[in-house]
């Protein structure tokens, strides 16, 4: 079970990006973010986050059109 959920469906990017880096600035390390989107291009966006925030992707999934992340702090 996640720390946190954010729904960023029907935002396009940068917004999913941008509103996962502010949930994630209030959550401690080891803590986790689930994330669903809407926008083809999170999937990349959310690997390239995390490489670049060192974060890590714990899941990366898609269902039905709604793309799901799963984050844990660094």
């Amino acid at each position: 079970m996640a720390t946190e959920t954010l729904d960023a469906k029907g935002l396009n990017c940068p917004m999913p990006i941008m509103k996962a880096k502010k949930a994630m600035k209030g959550l401690s390390s080891g803590d986790t973010l689930a994330i669903e989107a809407t926008d083809p291009g999170s999937v990349k966006d959310f690997e390239a986050f995390c490489r670049a925030t060192g974060n890590e992707l714990v899941e990366s999934g898609e269902d039905g059109g709604i793309f799901k992340f799963l984050l844990k702090k660094g």
